[in-house]
C-alpha cells in the first residue's frame, strides 16, 4: 500500500470517528441513563454499537490505571454482545498505545514531525478539559 493510500486510509477512520462523535451532543449525552457509561464519570459511553468501536478505540489512550482499563474493557464487551454489535476484537484492558504493528509507510507517517506535534496537543487537550488549541500561523491554510 503506497503511503499516499494508507494516508487516504487513515483520514477516512478519523472522518468516520469525528461522525460518530458528532451525534453524542452534550444535551444527548446528559440525557443517557449512567448504566449506559463504561468508564468512571460516565466516561465511555455506549448507547450503541458505533460508540462500541469509539469506547474501544479510545480506550488504550485513556490515562486509567490497569484495572480500571480492565474494568472498562468488560462493560464494554458486554455491552457489545447485549446490543447484537458485529463481533469484532474484544476490547482489552491493556491496550497501550503503540506504532508498533503498523505498515512501514504508517511508521514513517508516525514518526513525522506533524504527527508527533498533533497527537501531544491532543493529549494535552483530553488532560485539560476546555483547553484551547493554539496551531500558530498556518502557513499551509
Amino acid at each position: 500500500m503506497a503511503l499516499k493510500e494508507s494516508i487516504e486510509k487513515v483520514n477516512k477512520s478519523i472522518i468516520n470517528a469525528d461522525e460518530v462523535a458528532k451525534k453524542l451532543t452534550t444535551k444527548t449525552r446528559k440525557a443517557l441513563k449512567s448504566s449506559t457509561f463504561c468508564g468512571p464519570n460516565r466516561s465511555f459511553p455506549v448507547p450503541d454499537c458505533k460508540h462500541v468501536g469509539a469506547a474501544k478505540a479510545y480506550l488504550g489512550r485513556s490515562k486509567f490505571s490497569a484495572d480500571v482499563k480492565k474494568r472498562i474493557a468488560a462493560c464494554i464487551n458486554r455491552k457489545a454482545k447485549s446490543l447484537g454489535c458485529t463481533p469484532g476484537k474484544p476490547a482489552k484492558g491493556s491496550i497501550e498505545y503503540s506504532f508498533d504493528n503498523l505498515p512501514e509507510d504508517l511508521k514513517k507517517l508516525a514518526d513525522s514531525r506533524i504527527f508527533k506535534t498533533t497527537k501531544d496537543l491532543v493529549d494535552a487537550s483530553i488532560e485539560n478539559e476546555g483547553m484551547e488549541l493554539d496551531f500558530g500561523e498556518c502557513v499551509d491554510c
